[in-house]
C-alpha cells in the first residue's frame, strides 16, 4: 500500500489515474488536509511537521509502504521527518530529471503559489549540486493562478499558467512547482521541455512501497 499525503482533493483522481496506468492492484490511502497549507503559509513548513508526522505513523500503523507527499510546501519538511517507513517528496524525481536536461544551463521554476517557490528552486539547486551541474535558475510567480485554483476555476487555472509559460525564451527546462500544474503542459509547445512532478513522483513513491520496479512513468 502507498498512502499520500494532500493538500487539495484535486490531486486524488491524478493519482488513482497514475496508479491504474502504472501500477494496477496497488492500493492507494489518501489523506486530504488543506489546513496543513494553509498554516505552513501562515507560519512556516516546520510548524506542521507534527501533523504530517501523525499522518505517517497512521499510515504505516495501517500497512502502507512508503508515504508520498504531494504538497511541495510540505515536501521539505515531509522527507526528513524520523518514520517508520520512507517519506517522499513528489517534485524530487522531477527536478532531477529537469537538471539533467538543462545540464549547466538556465533552468525556470514556474508556480503559482510563492510559498513553493522558495522549496522548489532550493530542492533543484540541491539536485544540480549532487548532479554536478550548476545551472542559472530563476523562478517565475504566475499572477493570480492560485486565486483561479482556490475558487475551482481548474481550467482558467491551467490556462492562466500555459500563458504566463508560452512567451518564455531563453531557458533550457522549465519546473512546475505545484502538481495541480501538470495539466498546463498540454496547451504549451514542445520546446522547451516542461517538466511536472505527478509521474516521476508516484513511479519513484510506488518503489520505494513495494520495491518492485513499474513501468516508465507518465
Amino acid at each position: 500500500m502507498l498512502a499520500l499525503l494532500h493538500t487539495s482533493p484535486v490531486h486524488v483522481p491524478v493519482f488513482d489515474a497514475l496508479r491504474d496506468r502504472q501500477r494496477p492492484g496497488l492500493t492507494l490511502r489518501h489523506t486530504v488536509a488543506p489546513e496543513l497549507l494553509d498554516r505552513a503559509r501562515r507560519d512556516g513548513p516546520a510548524a506542521v511537521a507534527a501533523e504530517i508526522a501523525e499522518v505517517v505513523r497512521r499510515a504505516a500503523d495501517e500497512g502502507a509502504g512508503a508515504v508520498l507527499c504531494t504538497c511541495s510546501t510540505l515536501g521539505a519538511v515531509a522527507e526528513t521527518l524520523a518514520a517508520p517507513v520512507p517519506v517522499l517528496r513528489v517534485d524530487r524525481p522531477m527536478a532531477e530529471a529537469a537538471v539533467a536536461r538543462a545540464g549547466d544551463g538556465h533552468l525556470t521554476v514556474a508556480a503559482a503559489l510563492a510559498s513553493t517557490l522558495g522549496p522548489t528552486a532550493g530542492l533543484v539547486s540541491e539536485a544540480a549540486r549532487r548532479a554536478g551541474h550548476r545551472p542559472r535558475i530563476t523562478t517565475l510567480l504566475v499572477p493570480g493562478a492560485w486565486d483561479l485554483f482556490e475558487a475551482g476555476d481548474t481550467d482558467g487555472y491551467h490556462r492562466a499558467v500555459a500563458a504566463a509559460l508560452t512567451p518564455l525564451t531563453g531557458t533550457d527546462a522549465v519546473v512546475l512547482a505545484q502538481a495541480s500544474m501538470a495539466p498546463a503542459r498540454a496547451l504549451l509547445p514542445a520546446e522547451p521541455p516542461v517538466f511536472a512532478s505527478p509521474g516521476p513522483g508516484f513511479a519513484a513513491a510506488a518503489l520505494a512501497a513495494t520495491g518492485e520496479p513499474g513501468p516508465p512513468n507518465g
